[in-house]
């Protein structure tokens, strides 16, 4: 089916453009420029929400002729929010906390298009880790990767090795729920096409 309408995504993430692109999306990407400091006592969930909802308004109202795709993703572990880490302590930190632990990853995407309100479907999944090694967390933060991330870590690479399960999206916890992005895009008639490989 033909896309009747560009579709921008709403991130400055690599990582979100790239999932995209695998499953035949065609699109520009924009930075949504928006605040994404959480409120005194919002719940991940909540957060996750409202940002995907704030990316999206702001994408839509700078290219009103798009749809436009927006997402979130945060790590919450004893109901706290786990953002980026803020320096090795911190990174250090956050993995010790996870370690043995199960927690989760709430992920929301939103849709809009025509100035309408955002369309947003939320995914929340639970990953349970095994003992992280002090050696390793130290190992990992050395490598750079955790700099950038909430809760200090990628599922996907070097800290594959302590997860023990997942319950739930695993695309959600890399930074994009692909089944709900595709689902939701479809309402707006905007479908992947095949990538090529």
């Amino acid at each position: 089916m033909p896309v009747h309408r560009p579709l921008i995504l709403a991130s400055r993430s690599p990582r979100r453009r790239a999932m995209l692109a695998d499953i035949g999306f065609v699109f520009d990407s924009c930075d949504p420029d928006i605040e994404e400091t959480p409120r005194a006592g919002e719940a991940g969930a909540d957060f996750a929400l409202r940002m995907a909802r704030d990316k999206a308004r702001a994408a839509a109202a700078r290219y009103p002729e798009a749809v436009v795709l927006a997402a979130d993703t945060d790590v919450e572990l004893d109901g706290r929010m786990l953002g980026k880490p803020r320096d090795r302590d911190d990174a250090l930190a956050m993995l010790a906390a996870l370690s043995a632990r199960s927690h989760r990853v709430h992920s929301a995407v939103a849709a809009a298009a025509d100035g309408g309100a955002p369309e947003i479907v939320q995914t929340i999944t639970t990953i349970h880790f095994s003992e992280i090694a002090p050696r390793d967390a130290e190992a990992y933060w050395a490598s750079g990767d955790p700099a950038d991330k909430a809760g200090a870590y990628a599922i996907q690479g070097y800290a594959a090795r302590w997860v023990r399960s997942v319950e739930g999206s695993v695309s959600a916890v890399i930074g994009l729920p692909l089944v709900e992005a595709i689902e939701l895009l479809a309402r707006f008639d905007v479908h992947p096409g095949v990538p090529q490989l």
